[in-house]
């Protein structure tokens, strides 16, 4: 390389260090325009835009390099490349081929553990990562894996082993606490989880707001950790999305009965239905301004089994129905929507995208149950999703109960008149379930935490009953054996 091209190779190296990679990739470029067989500089080009994920770009500069010079590293980048495309038997095949070479990389075995992962051979993948852990046993990413690995397996004995491995080496990683927390859940161990579990970072942005809302309050009032509060007032509020608060909502009279007043923060949409249910607590619906507030101490929602002892021996409480409907309510819906003498049931699809597609049903996979006779049905999905029942409305006359909710409130005095719910993973679940109310709970192939490993019943809601897909992504067959059990209930 001349010396003009190699000050500015030093110059590019440098920005790209300092991740300015367009400024570094024009540079490159410089250089590849004089020097096109430069091997290295192609390389590095794949790279950034390996970095930009540019995957095509980054998949063509790196094989340039590779027809000029066949490095091994060109071929470890390039194989990166391709585990970001997704194409894990191109990545398996480089990876071989390395390991060869280099049959103690941790980097090589490493990579391609996840290589194999990604193509579903699950067995293969725990060997690398094992292997990895053989090589270098104080890198905790390998256990972390692996523990993921056994999260899927549903084998949450297996994950708690190999995440607390990785918490011994990252003591200070919060998620990782928060996820063992959620193994130990999963297999119905709360006492050994609620403590992990207050790492989540929700708990953090909760009690930040509080800081942010009342900023003297909370230097002056810390968070209640189990002290005496029977002449006190304790504020909690809610965190996670509705179903957490409404799942948690069993709580809150029994840290009532330990304080002198409890004030309490939910949701906007929840304010209603709170305010009815629990009259001997103050229910906030906005926050109050910092100078007609008072409380001694405070707390996040999802702390309160934590910090009032509870485990899996005494914390599934109101198994039987802790929410009720107003009378009034219910008794306008009946008249509107559910005079008739058919089994009337409610559905919903759809809950917050944002945080998992896998709870996600196609709303026509519902028309499996809509010909069995002597039902009706009605559609309490809102806002996204709603748009969907347009493909069906027509056809099989739903009534959409959607529209005209405005609040929890308004739900649940519509869910009053209903015989049965069938639903995904959703707040709308866990309302069923606090009042009393029959709902069949479709749950995908990984489903989440709180329902357990024995799916035969629910801990949380006697009234719950759940269905898992068998294989990842087959609604169909759910809804085949719940057109079974629908019509022997009918049959009745």
């Amino acid at each position: 390389m001349t010396s003009v091209h190699s000050e500015l190779f030093k110059q590019a190296f440098q920005l790209h260090k300092e991740n300015k990679l367009d400024e570094a990739e024009e540079l490159y470029y410089q250089i590849i325009s004089d020097e096109p067989e430069n091997a290295e500089v192609w390389n590095f080009l794949g790279i950034i835009n390996l970095q930009k994920f540019k995957l095509s770009k980054a998949e063509e500069y790196i094989n340039k390099a590779i027809s000029i010079n066949p490095d091994p590293y060109f071929y470890e980048n390039l194989a990166k490349v391709y585990l970001e495309m997704e194409d894990a038997q191109k990545a398996i095949a480089i990876y071989s081929e390395l390991l060869k070479y280099m049959p103690d990389s941790y980097n090589f075995v490493f990579n391609i553990a996840a290589a194999y992962k990604l193509a579903g051979d699950i067995d293969k993948s725990i060997e690398m990562y094992e292997r990895a852990i053989e090589i270098i046993p104080t890198n905790p990413d390998a256990y972390h894996n692996l523990g993921l690995i056994y999260t899927d397996l549903g084998d949450p004995k297996k994950t708690v082993e190999y995440y607390k491995k990785a918490i011994e080496l990252t003591p200070d990683d919060v998620e990782l606490r928060y996820f063992t927390g959620l193994a130990y859940f999963r297999n119905r161990d709360y006492a050994h989880g609620l403590p992990y579990f207050e790492s989540r970072l929700c708990r953090k942005s909760a009690i930040m707001t509080q800081y942010t809302t009342y900023p003297n309050l909370t230097q002056n009032s810390p968070i209640w950790n189990g002290e005496d509060i029977s002449d006190k007032t304790v504020y909690t509020y809610y965190e996670a999305g509705f179903g957490d608060v409404l799942m948690f909502a069993r709580y809150l009279p029994i840290l009532k009965e330990k304080c002198k007043h409890l004030i309490f923060k939910p949701q906007l949409p929840l304010y209603e239905l709170f305010k009815f249910n629990f009259p001997d607590i103050e229910i906030m619906k906005f926050f109050k301004p910092e100078q007609d507030m008072k409380f001694d101490y405070h707390i996040p929602m999802l702390s309160l089994p934590y910090v009032l002892g509870l485990d899996e021996n005494n914390m599934f409480v109101g198994k039987s129905g802790y929410l009720k409907s107003r009378d009034d309510i219910k008794e306008d819906y009946r008249k509107k929507y559910f005079d008739n003498d058919k089994f009337k049931i409610g559905i919903k699809w759809r809950g917050n995208t944002h945080y998992e597609m896998d709870r996600v049903i196609d709303i026509n996979s519902f028309t499996k149950l809509f010909d069995i006779e002597n039902t009706k049905f009605y559609s309490f999905q809102t806002f996204e999703g709603s748009e969907d029942l347009e493909q069906i409305i027509d056809k099989y006359d739903i009534i959409d109960i959607g529209k005209t909710v405005n609040n929890f409130e308004d739900t649940a005095g519509a869910l009053d008149n209903l015989d049965l719910v069938i639903c995904n993973d959703t707040s709308l679940a866990h309302l069923a379930g606090a009042m009393n109310i029959p709902c069949w709970i479709l749950l995908p192939y990984i489903y989440n935490w709180r329902w357990h490993l024995d799916l035969t019943k629910c801990d949380w809601y006697d009234s719950v009953r759940l269905y898992r897909q068998k294989e990842r992504g087959n609604w169909d067959e759910i809804f085949d054996r719940m057109n079974v059990d629908l019509r022997k209930i009918l049959i009745k």
